[in-house]
């Protein structure tokens, strides 16, 4: 396995589902918390921060998250965070990245709009000339902000503010009921941004029809609930909608119970399209590199089976034809140079 994991850490891979503040490396929070200790709950030390992000269950997930996310006051603190992310992304060999982020929670909390994108442009700007790895933006709702003004303000922001960076439309947190959401996915949709909202993760398969009847999801984030719904399953599998699978993150909020349980092979076995992906990797002790090693051992995967799977991601994602080729060569070419 030693030598798998080699090979994993060098092959080129895309990120198609982590979200911001969840992506923020145990130093970053910890420079964050020290901007503005006495006034947060999250701990300075990295052993009692390691301890802060054991998770009960999903709401106590939430309720971390959102402790995390009142670290970020200002638009320092959010071009600090957007940077490191990158970073952290780089590091693995990550050459693309669709990063969910939560606007509204940040403007609700004085960041003015204009400020926010305008710092995860900059952001992305110097990541891309300093790091090498290209960002983009998914705005997502909070599903646990009560009311449709979440909805609407995210909505607002996205179309107003337009950053250059942003190419899709999401809905995450806890899943409450999707038919809700259906008319400002309408209208994001046809302002171009692509639909990719959670679906099926804590939930059973109805939300799973639900994004896509209602959401015209083209994507799913998390989607393993569909295991419960055969008729589901064909369905996924016939129109190969990718799924945007994280299973540490499965297990560390309680959707599944083990690694062993996961549903990743059952999918895989009926024909899903399937992408791995790390969801928010420090909160949850992982990478997306140690995604892929698990992945490889529940799917018992070679070195060309892991490079499919990382062509998997390419072709889900939004990159444009011609850069989609691109990779999808660069892939290739570290599997001929790395056969084992």
């Amino acid at each position: 396995m030693a030598n798998l994991d080699a090979f994993i850490t060098g092959l080129p891979k895309v990120e198609l589902h982590v979200h911001h503040v969840g992506s923020a490396s145990p130093r970053t929070v910890a420079a964050l918390a020290a901007r503005h200790e006495g006034r947060s709950p999250v701990p300075v030390d990295p052993a009692a921060l390691e301890r802060y992000f054991e998770f009960r269950d999903f709401a106590h997930f939430i309720e971390v998250y959102l402790s995390v996310v009142d670290l970020i006051r200002d638009a320092e603190d959010v071009r600090l965070l957007t940077y490191e992310v990158a970073r952290d992304l780089a590091g693995q060999q990550v050459r693309y990245a669709e990063l969910t982020i939560t606007p509204y929670s940040h403007v609700r909390r004085g960041i003015p709009a204009d400020e926010f994108c305008a710092a995860i442009e900059d952001a992305r700007h110097a990541a891309e000339r300093e790091l090498g790895v290209v960002l983009r933006w998914c705005f997502d709702i909070p599903g646990e902000a009560e009311g449709a003004g979440a909805s609407e303000q995210t909505l607002d922001i996205a179309l107003r503010q337009r950053p250059d960076g942003l190419i899709s439309f999401g809905l995450g947190g806890p899943e409450v009921p999707r038919p809700p959401f259906a008319e400002v996915f309408a209208k994001a949709r046809a302002e171009g941004l692509r639909s990719v909202p959670h679906a099926g993760e804590t939930s059973g398969p109805q939300s799973i029809w639900d994004a896509l009847d209602h959401l015209g999801a083209e994507r799913i984030g998390h989607g393993i609930g569909c295991v419960q719904d055969d008729r589901l399953m064909a369905h996924l599998a016939e129109r190969q909608i990718p799924l945007e699978v994280c299973p540490t993150s499965n297990v560390r909020t309680r959707a599944v119970t083990s690694l062993a349980e996961h549903p990743l092979p059952a999918m895989v076995a009926a024909g899903l399209h399937i992408t791995i992906n790390s969801d928010d990797p420090p909160m949850f002790g992982t990478t997306l590199n140690n995604e892929y090693a698990i992945a490889a051992r529940l799917l018992d995967l070679d070195r060309a089976g892991l490079a499919r799977l990382a062509g998997q991601a390419v072709r889900a994602s939004f990159l444009p034809a011609d850069q989609q080729a691109r990779l999808l060569t660069e892939i290739d070419s570290y599997l001929a140079a790395n056969p084992g």
